[in-house]
């Protein structure tokens, strides 16, 4: 399971403020804290700032790598942050996101071709969002196909299927389980990425909600999510479900959680 850290991003109040001050320091004690609870990428995501977003996500990102050896996830709805963004990242990073909506599609994918990078495929075109398995499949399959002609390894792509609240609609769990299936199924070179607690959306005691549904996701083949690694209830209940699904050769993930008291009911 590849973890993208979610808690660097500016529509977090305890966040915007050290990204506004340029506190360096604030910054990379939250993407330390979150490398140390498993994060893989760290997302960076400076939105909020709609003038000065190309400004302060390559500062997000110079300031995260100059202290952590970790890759960062480069989170925005705008390609020019992207792009300039791109410029002070070291090594390989993730972008996300790209999808079939026109505008997005043609801005992006200059970027992706020209940058060795992973990329989420976020499965939404110009209809809007997908709302049942077969959506998302087409979305995916024309997506895919789109980022492998222009010659991104399928290894480097990893679908969104987009988890929708399930408070909104009592089908949208099985259908981003089903999709995840299908996925797994048909593109088994790929990956998926998504933002999966967004399946608790206004629902009560959300953390035990996303945790139920991870577990539920992995046994469906998930193998990426961007979520708070710092929650070690969460981390706990991935690593055991991982481990259960046969993806943890001689329980190894799974005794050394223990043994760091991660995995503590």
């Amino acid at each position: 399971m590849e973890i993208v850290g979610e808690l660097i991003n500016a529509s977090r109040k305890a966040i915007r403020p050290l990204i506004e001050n340029q506190d360096a320091d604030g910054i990379i004690d939250v993407a330390r804290k979150q490398v140390e609870g498993g994060a893989d990428y760290i997302d960076v995501n400076a939105g909020v700032f709609v003038k000065k977003e190309p400004e302060y996500l390559r500062w997000l990102v110079e300031t995260v790598q100059s202290a952590l050896d970790v890759p960062c996830c480069i989170d925005s709805p705008s390609y020019e942050a992207i792009e300039e963004a791109l410029k002070a990242h070291k090594g390989m990073p993730m972008i996300n996101s790209i999808s079939l909506e026109k505008d997005r599609y043609a801005n992006v994918m200059p970027l992706v071709e020209a940058a060795e990078c992973k990329v989420v495929a976020l499965c939404m075109d110009d209809k809007g969002m997908p709302e049942t398995k077969d959506q998302r499949m087409d979305i995916a399959d024309r997506l895919i196909n789109e980022l492998v002609q222009k010659g991104v390894k399928p290894d480097n792509i990893y679908v969104d299927p987009l988890v929708q609240p399930i408070g909104t609609d009592d089908r949208y769990g099985v259908e981003f389980l089903d999709t995840i299936e299908a996925l797994k199924r048909e593109f088994p070179e790929t990956h998926h990425m998504c933002g999966l607690s967004n399946i608790s959306f206004d629902m009560p005691k959300r953390k035990f909600v996303n945790r139920v549904f991870m577990i539920m996701a992995i046994a469906r083949g998930l193998d990426g999510a961007i979520l708070n690694p710092t929650d070690t209830q969460m981390m706990a209940s991935i690593i055991t479900a991982e481990t259960l699904m046969g993806r943890d050769k001689y329980c190894e993930n799974y005794l050394n959680a223990f043994r760091q008291g991660i995995v503590d009911p």
